[in-house]
């Protein structure tokens, strides 16, 4: 080569941004099957693995008495065979499938959720219809499932967190009532459970006529009526009256329960009580001033007690729908959970409680109101890009008896808020002289100084 040689670049053209799609959550449609089933269906193109969520009406206050974690036994045990499939061949076909089953109960309901691609929607509606239709709920399969509970139980009450809310809700709720005790049961009642108490509660409660099922995902050249007929319309069994919920009350009477655990160095909190749930026009507000008093690193929960102070890793405050009827007279758990290190458990309270008078004497700023309206809005569409968040989300709709378009509702709302609106509602969730507290730690350290608190009478019970 001869001569100077100066090389060259081609640079192609910046590329531009578009014009922002405007995002609103997907509005489903409906649709029944000849049996009764209800259906919700979204297309989503380019979403090639299907999500279809099933709510049946199996909620856990119709379980036997003494069978507390009867459904959940039961929910486990739909992924166990069929009338035509052994537990291994069933879990073979799913794999073949390239499909995913999985299934948990809650006071509301038992959901039911398989996870598919698109191509093989029918053979995976296929398996899950089986599963509602002829479950075999085999002895053996039913006896391992009590001894995993019974196991799992052992690890919950070694868990601080699980302790705490096990603690929260015996002492939040009447005895008779089952939000009172633990979700999957005890130890004494998982012991009781059966096959013949399974299939019992399976024949007495899962129906197609009050079941529904979402089915979210790229439909494209799918006859999704035709596949839901072939598929989950093959479950026939007589028909029964939808379950009604009994109307949710707590006693919030401000006292401090400590479980007591010699030697910890941590202690676990969980502050709150019971309020309202999604059916109150004042939900989209309280999620704002929730948010804005524990809901990220930057909230207000934090700023003191993590940063200013540094007595923990991060604290969260939160609102979870409990039990929900038509009439609106469900409620959620407001609740402020976390953990601190043992020998600031009492100034962490004392500063959390400082914080809640302070809000509510001085109400939140402009500037925090703007920051988690960004986030809770703006993530939005990220939050639900995949069909399995959005099937989830219009079956939470389903069980807890909100219309339709209720979601994309909440985001019109949280966008046009005002400060003083989301400050009244976040004051009106936690007021500091009606929230309970329970706490797990070691007692002889922490109790006296959270007595000379006053923040209400307290309570030591052994773990």
């Amino acid at each position: 080569m001869t001569g100077d040689y100066t090389p060259t670049m081609t640079f192609h053209p910046q590329p531009q941004p578009g014009t922002p799609t405007p995002w609103a959550f997907p509005a489903p449609e409906r649709t029944t099957l000849s049996n009764g089933l209800t259906v919700l269906h979204c297309h989503r193109p380019g979403q090639q693995l299907v999500a279809v969520d099933l709510v049946l009406d199996a909620p856990l206050a119709a379980e036997p008495d003494g069978l507390d974690g009867i459904a959940n036994i039961l929910a486990r045990a739909l992924s166990e065979g069929t009338d035509t499939l052994s537990a291994e061949e069933f879990a073979g076909e799913l794999e073949r499938a390239g499909a995913t089953l999985d299934a948990h109960a809650d006071h509301p309901a038992v959901r039911v959720s398989l996870e598919v691609p698109a191509s093989r929607l029918e053979r995976g509606l296929t398996l899950l219809g089986d599963a509602l239709r002829a479950p075999a709920l085999p002895e053996d399969e039913i006896e391992r499932l009590v001894a995993n509970r019974l196991d799992e139980i052992v690890h919950e009450q070694a868990n601080p967190a699980r302790r705490a809310a096990k603690a929260f809700y015996a002492t939040l709720f009447a005895e008779d009532d089952r939000l009172s005790r633990p979700r999957s049961g005890s130890t004494d009642t998982v012991k009781a459970i059966d096959r013949a108490a399974v299939h019992a509660f399976y024949q007495a409660h899962l129906r197609p006529g009050t079941t529904t099922a979402v089915v979210v995902g790229d439909l494209t050249g799918i006859d999704l009526t035709a596949q839901l007929e072939a598929t989950l319309g093959t479950w026939t069994a007589a028909p029964a009256e939808a379950s009604t919920h009994a109307p949710v009350t707590g006693d919030d009477t401000p006292r401090v329960v400590i479980v007591d655990r010699p030697g910890s160095v941590q202690t676990q909190l969980l502050i709150g009580r019971i309020g309202p749930d999604r059916h109150d026009p004042a939900w989209a507000a309280q999620i704002l001033g929730t948010y804005c008093l524990g809901g990220t690193l930057t909230s207000r929960l934090d700023r003191v007690l993590r940063e200013e102070k540094g007595y923990t890793y991060g604290v969260r405050a939160f609102a979870q729908p409990l039990r929900s009827a038509a009439d609106g007279s469900g409620r959620a758990l407001l609740a402020i959970s976390g953990s601190v290190d043992t020998g600031n458990t009492a100034p962490a309270l004392a500063d959390t409680w400082t914080i809640l008078r302070t809000l509510a004497a001085e109400g939140l700023t402009d500037g925090e109101r703007e920051e988690a309206v960004q986030f809770l809005v703006g993530v939005a569409p990220l939050k639900y890009e995949t069909a399995g968040s959005v099937a989830a989300t219009l079956a939470d709709q389903v069980e807890q008896y909100l219309p339709d378009d209720y979601q994309a509702e909440v985001y019109r709302q949280l966008a046009e808020l005002d400060t003083e609106t989301a400050t009244r509602a976040v004051v009106a969730a936690f007021p500091p002289d009606r929230l309970v507290t329970v706490l797990v730690g070691d007692a002889s350290v922490i109790a006296e100084p959270v007595k000379a608190l006053g923040i209400g009478d307290v309570t030591v019970i052994a773990n």
